[in-house]
């Protein structure tokens, strides 16, 4: 029998703690697996086998969840995809979210998105209760964008970036995955561009998450090949308070402006992670390299009450692995992309 601390640490509304003792504050909330780009690292071009639409989570259903899990110490959703502005309602879904209290006050909102569709939609998001905004872009010439995305819409994204910066959300990051022979010879220039946007740069190891399951790892730039390339360009000052986020960040040339560095792979963080993931069909994840998913769907819609969504999410934060072990030579990649699990 489990002693009382045990006990309590089960308890509804009590804090997630997993069996290594990380306190879960982050629920990544993917809104659809569709996407308006196809970009190699994440999604084939074409043949790609999309959720059914009646698997995904509606509106009421995203809110139940979010309330449950903000009961229970979740202070901040982030919102993704796929790309999630492709959701018909994701003002209203960004209205909801924003409305939920947990025990510490509002949860804070967060975005990560393609930047496609930001200024025609960016106004409406933030008077919903957006506070943070996260963009991706993996190089800043046209003929790369296209064969990276499959998509000629550079000046889209870049439009989006452009409405983020003068909107007043802070901090303003910007993501781009390193690949060598790709983008590598790019870094100090996405750098320079985030710095005239007043946003934070941050390089992202690329990691086995493609739905087609084609990750090489001498295709991927390291932590120490990133920061090699901006020490030649800028002073670089690692900045203390990393907490649970998931980049180390340097301030350049002694600030104010900062870069970030996410190593998954060459320098896993594993130890620290408050994060879960809800996929867009209703599947908690609590690793993105997870092979086991639990299922909320059925809790969903059969009428359960809200203890047995607990319930759910606590069986989930007890499964958690202390790390994603990627360099362990018996690695699976998870079936899903990263398009279907969510960033």
């Amino acid at each position: 029998m489990p002693g009382p601390a045990a006990r309590d640490a089960q308890a509804s509304g009590s804090p997630l703690i997993d069996t290594h003792g990380r306190v879960h504050r982050d629920l990544r909330i993917s809104l659809t697996d569709r996407c308006s780009l196809r970009c190699t690292y994440c999604m084939p071009e074409q043949g790609n086998e999309w959720l059914a639409r009646t698997s995904i989570l509606g509106l009421d259903e995203i809110e139940r969840v979010a309330r449950v899990a903000a009961a229970s110490g979740i202070t901040t959703f982030r919102l993704t995809g796929g790309e999630p502005l492709l959701r018909t309602d994701i003002v209203e879904v960004v209205r909801r979210l924003a409305a939920v209290s947990g025990p510490d006050g509002p949860v804070q909102i967060a975005m990560t998105t393609n930047g496609i569709r930001l200024r025609e939609v960016l106004p409406q998001l933030i008077d919903a209760g957006l506070s943070r905004l996260n963009i991706s872009l993996d190089t800043l010439r046209r003929d790369r964008f296209r064969d990276l995305t499959r998509r000629d819409r550079l000046d889209e994204v870049l439009d989006g970036i452009a409405a983020a910066r003068d909107c007043g959300l802070r901090p303003l990051k910007i993501n781009a995955v390193a690949m060598r022979g790709v983008n590598d010879d790019e870094i100090v220039d996405l750098v320079e561009f985030a710095i005239a946007h007043d946003a934070q740069m941050r390089f992202i190891e690329q990691m086995p998450l493609d739905a087609g399951h084609t990750w090489d790892r001498s295709r991927m730039v390291t932590r120490d090949e990133i920061l090699a390339a901006l020490s030649a360009r800028f002073t670089l000052t690692p900045v203390p308070g990393r907490g649970g986020a998931p980049a180390e960040k340097w301030a350049l040339e002694g600030g104010p402006h900062t870069v970030g560095v996410i190593a998954s792979v060459t320098a896993p963080f594993c130890g620290d992670c408050d994060r879960l993931r809800l996929t867009a069909d209703g599947q908690l994840r609590n690793c993105l390299f997870s092979t086991t998913e639990y299922d909320l769907l059925p809790i969903l819609r059969a009428g359960e009450g809200d203890d047995a969504i607990d319930a759910m999410l606590r069986s989930c934060v007890h499964g958690k692995l202390p790390g994603h072990a990627i360099n362990d030579p018996a690695f699976l990649q998870p079936a899903r992309g990263m398009n279907a699990i969510g960033g």
